[in-house]
C-alpha cells in the first residue's frame, strides 16, 4: 500500500515513520494541502492521508477515484472537510482518528484558561521589561466556579475531570444526556441557555455540523455572565467571530482562549512572521490582552502524535486485510 500524506510537518513524519516500522508501508509526505489544485500529486497512491484543513469536496473525491485511490485515511478526528456522501457514492471509505489523546486537548484547555484567569502572559512580558508591578494582574480562583462543557464526548469528559479536580461545579450540554450518565460523570446536564447563563467558564467540545455552526453568536453571548470566559479547542466555526469581537469590545467577557479559528485554513500551522496578517478579524483578536490564541496545537503532545500515527496505520491495515473499519465515517455521522 502506497500512502500519500498531505499537509505534513516534521512532527507528523516522525510519528508516522516510527509507527510504520511495524507495518512497512511506502509513505510519501507532501507539505501541500490536498484540494482541487493538488490532486495530481495522488497519482500512483492507494491511500491519501489528509489533515484537518484539507478540502476533499466532490470534485476532489471524483479525481481521487479516477486516479485509483482506494481509501481516505484522515489523521484527525474532524471530518467536516470531506464530502462524506460523495465518498460513499464513489466507493471510497473514509476513516478517522476519533480519539488520540483526549487528555492532550483537555489539558490545553486549562493551559489557556489558567493563562487568562491569572494573566501570566502579561506578567511574563512585564518581568522581561523589568516591570515587577502587580497592578492590573488580578485574576480569579477556579475553585468554586462553574465550569460548563458543551459536548460531553471523550475530550469533554477529560476536561470535566480536570475541572472537578480544581473544585469546580460542572455543567454539561450533550445530546446523550441522562440522570445515569450525569451520576457517572459527576456533572449536571442542562440545556445550552442554562449552561451559558450559569457558567463562569464555557469550554466548547462539540463537533462542527450545520446545527452547531455559530452556536456561539450574538444571541447566545448575550446569555452569558458578565466576566465569563470562553475556551474553544474544538472547531473554529462553533463561534461567530464577528459577534465575539463585539462582545470583547463591550467588555462582556473576562477572557477568550482559542486554539481554533473559523478561518484558520492557510494561516494556522504556517509561519507567516515575514508578512502582514491578511485576516482583519484575526488581526483584531490578537490586539486584545484578554485573548489567548494558539495555532491548533491542542493535539500536539508526544502521546497524541504516537496514538494518531498508530490509529492511521491500523485503519489502513484493516482496509488492506478486508477487516471491519471500526473508525469509518458514514454519511449522516
Amino acid at each position: 500500500m502506497r500512502i500519500a500524506v498531505f499537509d505534513s510537518k516534521r512532527y507528523d513524519r516522525a510519528g508516522l515513520d516510527t509507527a510504520n516500522q511495524r507495518y512497512g508501508y511506502e509513505i510519501t509526505y507532501f507539505e501541500d494541502r490536498l484540494n482541487r489544485h493538488t490532486t495530481p500529486l495522488v497519482a500512483g497512491f492507494d491511500v491519501v492521508c489528509p489533515f484537518v484543513n484539507d478540502k476533499l469536496d466532490r470534485t476532489v473525491i471524483a479525481e481521487l477515484k479516477r486516479q485509483g485511490v482506494k481509501l481516505i485515511a484522515l489523521r484527525c478526528a474532524g471530518f467536516n472537510g470531506v464530502d462524506i456522501v460523495a465518498a460513499a457514492e464513489m466507493g471510497i471509505p473514509v476513516t478517522r482518528v476519533p480519539a488520540y489523546s483526549p487528555e492532550a486537548v483537555a489539558e490545553h484547555v486549562f493551559a489557556l484558561l489558567l493563562t487568562l484567569v491569572r494573566k501570566t502572559h502579561r506578567a511574563y512580558q512585564r518581568i522581561r521589561e523589568g516591570n515587577f508591578s502587580l497592578d492590573g494582574l488580578v485574576g480569579f480562583n477556579l475553585h468554586g466556579r462553574t465550569f460548563g462543557v458543551v459536548g460531553a464526548g471523550k475530550i469533554g469528559i477529560a476536561a470535566m475531570n480536570i475541572a472537578k479536580g480544581f473544585g469546580c461545579r460542572v455543567l454539561a450540554n450533550d445530546n446523550n444526556a441522562s440522570p445515569e450518565r450525569a451520576a457517572e460523570l459527576g456533572c449536571e446536564f442542562v440545556d445550552l441557555p442554562t449552561l451559558l447563563a450559569q457558567s463562569d467558564i464555557v469550554s466548547l467540545h462539540a463537533p462542527l455540523t450545520p446545527a452547531t455552526q455559530h452556536m456561539i453568536n450574538a444571541e447566545t453571548l448575550a446569555l452569558m455572565k458578565h466576566g465569563s470566559v470562553i475556551i474553544n479547542t474544538s472547531r473554529g466555526g462553533l463561534i461567530d467571530t464577528k459577534a465575539l469581537l463585539r462582545a470583547l469590545k463591550t467588555g462582556k467577557l473576562f477572557g477568550v482562549g482559542l486554539d481554533v479559528y473559523e478561518y484558520e485554513e492557510g494561516v494556522f500551522f504556517e509561519d507567516l512572521s515575514h508578512e502582514a496578517l491578511k485576516d482583519d478579524m484575526l488581526a483584531r483578536l490578537t490586539t486584545f490582552p484578554n485573548v489567548m490564541i494558539t495555532s491548533h496545537q491542542g493535539f500536539l503532545t508526544e502521546e497524541a502524535l504516537t496514538a494518531i500515527a498508530e490509529t492511521v496505520l491500523e485503519n489502513v491495515t484493516a482496509f488492506q486485510n478486508g477487516q471491519p473499519l471500526v473508525n469509518v465515517v458514514k454519511p449522516g455521522a
